[in-house]
């Protein structure tokens, strides 16, 4: 066979392809495996394994348990005779549990890769035992890897490679203390796995693991469970683990030299609710040890973690805490803003979240109220800004969540909260006139957003333009007076009240009755404005009819409703079709195919522009708000919803990245990105 020559062998065997088809990507897969996997090493590979001072290997043992290790030795002891051969100048060695699965004609899998690089390429195949000659690898498969997840380390010898260390391997039969410690401060390990084929020919590959320290997850019954981040979508590791769930791993202690090997069994989880546990995991596998091997000092290698040593993939991920848990926060400070709204201002306790909220979103928190057998779980919009010291939720007495925290809740006392989430929010860059609408206690999001244009504008003048309208059923049911009074010398603002009884004009409001067309039109500019509304169901509608019928654009009112309530829209005329504005309220899997990056968007994470973004991608985009159509890309699978609807021209089997969020009930998204 000539050396560019592809093998006339599948691809992909049927483990790889059943969570590829899982993915949607078969077609494109083989295409792509047709083009980087070889039969052969490239001159690039040979040279690559020549250079290295250690490598990865994956062996089989009689009993069929996976191993992993390193085998380590001076740059040089790899060699490559032919493209078509490996040969291997060092070995396990003899305590070395992987060593038992090394013989003439065993499958092996070795992983070259160079941490001070992030370089790194696989290559599987069979041993050749030739007497009084080194052993080779002869070529199955090779092909290179992305450098995705993998730390920056210099390395350096504490002794001559290949000698042995002083201590003894340590047979244990459960995850010790120190075991149990080394992964947890893990930020990579290695795999081996294997699978056979019909035609008894084994494949061995083994793999490379990186994350956050933390990332690997020890239950209490010794189960780990890791979760799988975007990657290559070759799927070796998993693919072979959906076929025999067998797998070998090895924890390394870059600085000790100690090498923590185990050898269990492993299964894939392609659809569990504890994916959305974890941020950036597309999806999870556990594995359990049955044998279990310490082995100290085993490596002369040390490595020492550079200061700008981390993967930026590998920060971009979260960690089992973030996500599928609880951030405790404290209560700070109560406050009074109205006879029904109460101000509760919030500091998350250490660690710090590093949450950043957009202007008008919401928090979840979750209270334990008596007599109820499960915490209960709530929304409440943030009335701070972005750049606020605390986070402020304003809570209006109305219900039984609410009750009991005007009723129970004492500053000092301690609640749980996770990251703000929602679609409604301001941008404080654009140039159009801000129109903020806000009825009772809708009037939260609308101070949340007032602040933060003042806080990104200048000497007192607000970012973008801005007008704000308030309304309260009386003088003592207006939350805000005070703050919103002290900035009434630099934001035109109309107090409203349904019932001006006991209140002085001028004082106490400017205007009796409601917000309706009519007062719209006198205090407002002629011009094209952005609307912002926020309050009962009954009060946005009125408010929203009345603006489309003074021809206000549909996608130039922004609307948020508070509690139950929703807004019934009339879209624009001449709009190609029908858009959903109910997105999806649990994760759902994207692929983003010409890029090949896959995703998990989770309520809460914006739109698909912004989960690309997040993914590292540059795609085209213009004015982020639905009007220009930059973004516009293939829709290859799945449903989108549009919470607000925009303005641009949507065709059939078209998105909208900028505004488009997985729609509720949808298959996995592909996009053609």
């Amino acid at each position: 066979m000539a050396d560019d020559a592809v093998p006339q062998a599948p691809i992909w065997h049927e483990g790889e392809r059943a969570i590829q088809a899982h993915v949607g990507v078969v077609e494109r897969m083989q295409e792509v495996g047709s083009r980087v996997i070889r039969s052969f090493m490239p001159d690039q590979h040979r040279t690559f394994y020549q250079q290295l001072a250690f490598v990865v290997l994956g062996s089989v043992d009689p009993d069929g348990a996976a191993w992993a290790t390193l085998v380590e030795g001076q740059p040089g002891f790899l060699s490559s005779p032919s493209p078509h051969e490996l040969a291997l100048g060092a070995l396990p060695l003899r305590n070395d549990p992987a060593l038992g699965g090394i013989a003439d004609g065993a499958a092996l899998g070795l992983l070259g890769i160079e941490l001070h690089t992030r370089r790194r390429n696989r290559v599987n195949g069979t041993v050749r035992m030739a007497p009084d000659h080194v052993p080779t690898l002869v070529v199955g498969q090779s092909f290179g890897n992305c450098p995705q997840y993998i730390q920056l380390r210099d390395a350096t010898y504490s002794r001559e490679p290949g000698t042995p260390s002083a201590a003894c391997a340590q047979h244990v039969p459960s995850l010790d203390e120190r075991a149990r410690a080394m992964i947890a401060a893990a930020d990579t390990f290695f795999v081996a796995s294997y699978a056979d084929s019909s035609g008894n020919d084994r494949q061995v590959d083994v793999s490379h693991r990186g994350g956050k320290p933390g990332f690997v997850r020890v239950g209490p019954d010794d189960m780990l469970t890791i979760p799988d981040f975007s990657g290559n979508l070759f799927f070796s590791t998993l693919g072979n683990i959906l076929l025999n769930g067998r797998a070998g791993l090895v924890f390394v202690d870059f600085q000790s030299g100690d090498l923590l090997q185990l050898s269990g069994t492993a299964q894939v989880l392609l659809d569990s609710p504890e994916i959305a546990a974890f941020a950036d995991a597309e999806r999870l596998w556990t594995f359990k040890a049955d044998q279990i091997v310490m082995r100290p000092g085993a490596l002369a290698l040390r490595w020492s973690f550079r200061e700008d040593g981390w993967s930026p993939a590998a920060l971009a991920t979260g960690q089992w805490r973030q996500r599928g848990s609880w951030h405790r926060l404290r209560v700070e400070r109560i406050v009074e803003e109205s006879a029904t709204i109460r101000s509760f201002h919030l500091q998350p306790l250490a660690p710090h979240p590093g949450w950043q909220h957009r202007a008008g979103q919401h928090l979840p928190i979750r209270v334990f109220v008596p007599g109820t057998e499960q915490p209960l779980v709530r929304t409440y919009t943030l009335s701070s800004a972005p750049a606020d010291p605390l986070y402020r939720i304003s809570v209006k007495r109305d219900g039984l969540v609410s009750s009991h925290l005007h009723d129970h809740l004492r500053e000092g006392d301690v609640i749980e909260a996770r990251p703000p989430a929602g679609g409604f929010h301001i941008d404080p860059q654009h140039p159009r006139l801000a129109v903020l609408i806000g009825a009772g206690v809708g009037i939260t999001p609308m101070v949340s957003m007032l602040r933060h244009l003042m806080n990104e504008g200048q000497d007192g003048v607000p970012a973008r333009p801005v007008v704000l309208l308030q309304s309260a059923r009386s003088a003592a049911d207006r939350p805000f007076a005070a703050e919103l009074a002290d900035l009434a010398d630099k934001v035109r603002s109309v107090r409203v009240l349904g019932d001006p009884s006991g209140a002085e004009a001028g004082r106490d409001y400017d205007v009796a009755g409601r917000i309706d067309l009519a007062l719209l039109s006198s205090v407002l500019p002629f011009g094209d404005h952005d609307f912002y509304l926020c309050g009962p169901g009954g009060f946005m509608q009125a408010v929203y009819d009345a603006l489309r019928g003074a021809n206000v654009p549909d996608h130039r009112i922004h609307a948020e409703a508070f509690g139950p309530s929703g807004l019934q829209r009339r879209p624009d005329p001449g709009e190609a079709r029908t858009l959903s504005a109910i997105p999806s309220g649990v994760a759902v899997p994207v692929l983003f195919d010409a890029s090949m990056k896959e995703a998990r968007w989770t309520p809460g994470d914006g739109s698909l522009l912004e989960l690309a973004e997040a993914r590292g991608l540059d795609l085209a985009f213009g004015c982020r708000s639905g009007s220009c159509g930059s973004c516009k890309v293939r829709l290859v699978g799945g449903t989108v919803a549009y919470p607000k609807t925009p303005s641009a021209a949507i065709g059939e089997g078209e998105v909208l990245l900028c505004c488009a969020a997985p729609a509720e009930g949808s298959d996995p998204v592909r996009i053609e990105a």
